[in-house]
């Protein structure tokens, strides 16, 4: 059996089983397709309204501190100024002048080809999972070319430690001690902007040095297209809800701490989308601004929410093996933030950020408060004052745990069918909280009557609380295949001793074990009842 880890060039199985059982389609596809942007097929929809569901359940439902709201996706232009979007929700864009191509330079990565301590060129790659293998190939090639003699020093992260080396590792700087770092290109200095060689043509002097990019989508409003029309959409599903404060303190019962959730497209021109639905241009998210007293333990508050996140995330399948914690340094902070930490997740492609959970202090209602004019202000009942709420803000991606959720129950195994002969089957070992089919049911033979009325019958009744499919069609070892590939946690057979015995009992067969029991309707629905919460 072969897991996801292990299954090469597991992001083209992962595109392809998306496109073939309808997860996901490329939109527009036959015009082309629209780069950064997709489709949601029947299997995919399900899916992903089931990881919102689950996490509005989670989130809002389940809690008494939490409510939730829904902002419109345009706002006022002067909330993204307030907000600093307008000015500096930017990424820093390259140019390659010979191909045309556009990077963000902070995915552009370069080292110095160094041998025997001399400098004598350098190599680039994009971000990957194989951004220091592709250095280093092109380094030796480099080395190659040049004819040049001599030790290559080694090419590497500078947080990464090699086994068994007395080297100690430094932090940024220049080569030394046999040792090459890897940096992005934002950290390049001007003189190194024209040695340091385009990923597409691989050669040096056609980068330009990196500018700001704003990303929000520009739009009008009105009949007018002029500069008093100027909107955009939204890039952040937070700040509708800090606009908002003021209405649910003034309109709900809530007290400090509580919570604000809401769940809703954003959008934001990626320089280079990239790797399917994991960085696109049209995304959902998944927020949440829990409000604190500005005298409240923040970093308390920060640590229990960043244990919810996690533990949340394991309950809907996502293996501890492939989630790891990144803290923000404090110089990389911006400079309202106390402390953010980022969930990663390990993807096909490497770690990346998952899930961010942000100690944003004061800032955004503080900012609201100052541009609009009117007091984003709580009265504290226990000191009668007013306060200014901090925020901590737990903000993940719906794209991005679909992703991770495909990644980490996809799996290719030998199994052996009703014959006994060896064959492979696809399976997406996906949890009955998100799974797009809970059940299906299968009469075994579509051609016997009372096989089929049977059937149809507990099929209607399970689709008045659940997301089921019957199918009839081709052999019951086909069928099984089948709805292992969507995903389905159980099968629900009709067969001759349903209807013949006494018990009026079906064969429940289990996805991931492939094992077989006799289950009754009130024992099958209690099952469910237990699984998918």
């Amino acid at each position: 059996m072969s897991n996801a880890a292990e299954t090469p060039n597991l992001m083209e199985a992962l595109v392809s089983l998306a496109k073939r059982r309808g997860f996901i389609y490329q939109s527009s596809e036959i015009y082309g397709g629209l780069n950064g942007f997709f489709d949601y097929g029947p299997l995919g929809v399900e899916l992903k309204r089931n990881i919102r569901d689950c996490w509005w359940r989670d989130m809002v439902q389940r809690r008494d501190d939490v409510v939730g709201i829904e902002t419109s996706i345009i706002m006022h232009p002067k909330v993204w100024e307030a907000s600093g979007h307008v000015a500096g929700f930017t990424d820093p864009l390259v140019d390659c002048k010979v191909s045309k191509q556009r990077y963000r330079a902070d995915q552009l990565f370069f080292a110095a080809v160094v041998v025997d301590g001399k400098t004598v060129g350098y190599v680039s790659a994009l971000e990957s999972e194989k951004t220091e293998e592709e250095l280093r190939s092109a380094a030796e090639s480099l080395k190659r070319k040049k004819g040049i003699q001599g030790s290559l020093w080694r090419i590497a992260h500078t947080h990464q430690v090699l086994a068994g080396s007395n080297v100690e590792f430094w932090r940024g700087g220049e080569p030394r001690d046999g040792f090459s770092p890897i940096k992005d290109f934002t950290e390049a200095t001007e003189d190194q902007h024209s040695l340091i060689p385009s990923p597409a043509t691989g050669e040096p002097g056609s980068l330009t040095p990196p500018r700001s990019f704003n990303m929000m989508f520009q739009t009008n409003v009105g009949a007018m297209s002029d500069a008093s029309s100027v909107a955009y959409l939204r890039p952040e599903t937070a700040q509708g809800m800090f606009v908002d404060f003021k209405n649910v303190v003034d309109t709900t019962r809530v007290k400090l701490p509580f919570g604000l959730a809401q769940i809703g497209k954003s959008f934001r021109n990626e320089i280079t989308p990239r790797n399917f639905i994991f960085r696109s241009r049209e995304f959902e998210q998944m927020e949440m601004e829990y409000f604190i007293h500005p005298d409240a333990d923040w970093l308390a508050c920060h640590e229990e929410w960043l244990k919810w996140c996690q533990d949340w995330l394991k309950s809907i399948g996502l293996p501890e093996s492939h989630l790891s914690l990144h803290e923000h340094p404090k110089e990389k902070l911006a400079f309202y933030s106390r402390r953010t930490v980022d969930i990663m997740f390990k993807y096909p492609f490497g770690v990346q950020e998952l899930w961010g959970i942000a100690a944003r202090s004061d800032y955004d209602l503080q900012q609201h408060q100052k541009h609009s004019g009117v007091p984003h202000v709580y009265f504290d009942e226990t000191t009668k004052t007013k306060v200014v709420p901090h925020v901590i803000e737990p903000a993940v991606g719906v794209d991005r745990i679909f992703l991770a959720v495909l990644a980490s129950a996809y799996a290719v195994e030998d199994v052996k069918d009703e014959k006994g002969n060896v064959e492979q089957r696809t399976v997406l070992r996906l949890s009955p909280r998100i799974a797009p089919v809970k059940v299906a049911v299968l009469p075994l033979l579509k051609n016997k009557e009372a096989l089929t009325n049977r059937a149809k019958a507990l099929h209607e009744k399970l689709k008045r609380r659940y997301a089921v499919q019957y199918d009839d069609g081709g052999a019951i070892g086909k069928r099984y295949r089948r709805q292992d590939e969507a995903g389905t946690p159980w099968c629900v057979t009709i067969d001759f001793e349903t209807i013949e015995k006494p018990g009026d009992t079906f064969t429940l067969r289990e996805r991931d074990s492939m094992s077989q029991r006799r289950i009754t309707e009130a024992e099958l629905f209690a099952l469910l009842e237990e699984q998918v919460y």
